[in-house]
């Protein structure tokens, strides 16, 4: 038995038709971005190990924190703003492999794609079931986006761990949701959102056991806590529960130490985040918000989505960027409308949570507007009615519409590189 409650391999047995798929997508994608960059006499691997983020995170791993550029405009971008944990991975491979730096990167990001994958099944398979669960994780393999969970960016190893983190906290394991929270903040900035998922989910079971703890009826008969997560996955949707959990992925019941750690579980959660945040403050002599101020050097902050809203308003200004302009109303509002669906059909809290954290850094981020699609991508609990609307459909129909996805998205990945790319 695993710390995250799966038999190894009865559990993968039930992930692999999921892994099975994200791989043939991911393939597809790597595919057409290799023919598409030898036609314009590109490298594509340079193109996923070299360029953007992907240079800033090899310069962390070879060189450690304090190269910066100042720009002719005064702005000064320093590497303190990557959080260290895909750059000491790839230290870390490099060290023990013949491989350079961007090579462990790009191993670490494929590794932790497949994980990421299992992850988001193992959460959807808990909560909805295991058809739905496959499902979810194709529709997060064929986002317009997808080639990035293949880049060295970080987004394949945060959302590998907020999905386990999610899992851990559905199956009451709060000591391994606090470490893997503890860890997704070393990764990203949006490790908050793992945090307050484990948080709130955390706070809300301890409310939960003070009112029960206060029943005479309860204690008169001798009932035992039920898990913190039993109440939400009770909840399941009917169209998403085809298959009944087996022992194997049913929450087991809380402990008399669950209170203990529960506790340590939600204490270690934002020590990762925490202590890279607290570390720059001391390095840049800035104090707590020292690591603001690095942002600032990019442009880049939080301010209720004034900024893209002006970015979108502008593009009023004429006809043709008029059209884009209507395209990111229309993406926005897709993305606010999933989040409603997600609540009208009772997603467990952490998901609800998590994914409300995510969409709302991303969305009200004041810079780097192109890199939102980017940015939501971890949110993968917004594809989950989606999925469960896949999941009803017949399995020909499901494969024909996953495989046109796929196509588009191949395609577009491979434009998308070979254009201007993420920042």
């Amino acid at each position: 038995m695993t710390d995250l409650g799966l038999r190894t391999e009865p559990a993968l047995r039930r992930a692999a038709p999921a892994l099975l798929g994200y791989a043939a997508v991911r393939a597809l994608g790597l595919l057409t971005l290799a023919l598409w960059s030898a036609a314009r006499d590109k490298s594509a691997y340079t193109l996923l190990t070299a360029r953007w983020d992907a240079l800033w995170y090899t310069r962390v791993a070879e060189l450690g924190y304090g190269y910066e550029v100042r720009l002719p405009n005064g702005d000064v971008h320093s590497n303190l703003a990557f959080f260290p944990l895909l750059p000491w991975l790839e230290r870390l491979l490099s060290a023990v492999t013949p491989l350079s730096y961007a090579d462990a990167g790009f191993v670490v990001a494929l590794l932790a794609s497949l994980a990421a994958a299992w992850g988001v099944f193992a959460v959807t398979d808990q909560v909805y079931g295991p058809r739905a669960g496959v499902c979810a994780v194709l529709l997060w393999a064929v986002l317009p986006v997808g080639i990035v969970q293949s880049m060295a960016y970080s987004e394949s190893l945060f959302t590998a761990l907020a999905a386990w983190s999610l899992y851990a906290v559905l199956t009451g394991r709060w000591v391994t949701a606090g470490l893997l929270a503890s860890l997704a903040g070393l990764t990203r900035p949006v490790g908050l959102a793992v945090v307050a998922a484990v948080w709130a989910t955390g706070i809300t079971a301890f409310l939960r056991d003070r009112e029960t703890g206060k029943s005479p009826e309860t204690a008169a008969l001798g009932h035992p806590p039920t898990s913190d997560a039993l109440s939400f996955v009770r909840n399941r949707s009917a169209a998403g529960a085809g298959v009944a959990h087996t022992a194997e992925h049913a929450p087991h019941a809380a402990s008399p130490r669950t209170p203990a750690r529960r506790a340590l579980g939600l204490a270690l959660a934002p020590l990762g985040a925490a202590a890279y945040v607290l570390w720059v403050g001391h390095r840049t002599g800035k104090g707590p918000l020292g690591y603001l101020d690095v942002q600032a050097g990019w442009r880049n902050g939080f301010d209720g989505g004034y900024a893209f809203a002006r970015f979108v308003a502008d593009k009023f200004t004429s006809f043709p960027s008029a059209l884009a302009g209507v395209g990111l109303i229309v993406g926005v509002g897709l993305v606010v409308w999933l989040y409603v669906v997600c609540v009208r059909q009772g997603q467990p809290l952490p998901l609800l949570v998590y994914a409300g954290v995510v969409t709302a850094l991303a969305l009200c981020a004041s810079s780097y507007f192109g890199s939102k699609p980017r940015l939501l991508m971890p949110a993968f609990p917004l594809l989950l009615p989606l999925a469960l609307a896949l999941a009803r459909t017949r399995t020909r129909r499901s494969a024909v519409i996953v495989a046109l996805l796929a196509t588009a998205s191949a395609l577009y990945g491979a434009f998308w590189l070979n254009g201007s790319g993420p920042p």
